[in-house]
């Protein structure tokens, strides 16, 4: 008697798209966090039901691991995308709370450009997610190509905060409530590119 095994289950595929879509929200609310005049008490709370919606997302993920015979690829790499997609967004939280908690009043200029930045990689990334269901190494490639280049990009941007944060226009005690804010920011963005490493491990795999 032959096994008939269950054929791959695609909802992996449709789970990392709307994990990869709650960046994107989370992203929008980390700029609007830095908006003049924004409601931060607002903000951060709409913040919190993202990040516990993105979390929600996550555990699905992990039990639909737990529950299915045969994944669409390792089962480790399957809990390493969803932790590093999980991890951008905590970070993102982190931000909003520290200014929240922290009751920053002025911000570097200079910090916008950093959340652009990541703005552009919760975008791409949610670009990304639907193409792993093709595995095509061109698509894919563009990907962590293009968010490799959003990183250096943020780099350059953090060390200009990081100049700008310690030029004398900051009382000492902002410059220590700024600097993690602004370190948080810069995890983020290398959170995004750990992401792009492990999808670009998946497509090594499966090439």
């Amino acid at each position: 008697m032959a096994f008939r095994f269950r054929p791959v289950d695609a909802s992996f595929f449709d789970l990392f798209s709307e994990s990869a879509k709650h960046l994107v929200v989370g992203a929008g609310l980390l700029a609007e966090m830095l908006a003049e005049g924004a409601d931060h008490a607002d903000v951060a709370r709409r913040m919190r039901d993202a990040e516990h919606a993105a979390d929600e997302t996550t555990h699905r993920i992990i039990r639909e691991v737990n529950s299915t015979f045969v994944t669409p690829f390792d089962r480790e790499d399957i809990y390493r995308l969803a932790s590093g997609l999980d991890d951008v967004m905590d970070l993102m939280d982190e931000a909003v709370d520290f200014i929240l908690l922290y009751e920053v009043k002025e911000l570097p200029a200079e910090l916008s450009t950093q959340v652009e930045v990541l703005q552009q990689c919760a975008e791409v990334t949610a670009a990304a997610m639907p193409k792993l269901r093709s595995m095509k190494d061109d698509e894919l490639s563009e990907y962590w190509i293009e968010i490799n280049r959003l990183e250096n990009a943020g780099d350059k941007q953090h060390r200009r905060i990081l100049a700008a944060l310690f030029g004398g226009k900051f009382k000492a005690i902002e410059v220590l409530k700024l600097k993690d804010i602004v370190e948080t920011l810069e995890e983020a963005v290398d959170a995004f590119e750990k992401v792009a490493n492990t999808v670009e491990t998946i497509a090594v795999k499966e090439s």
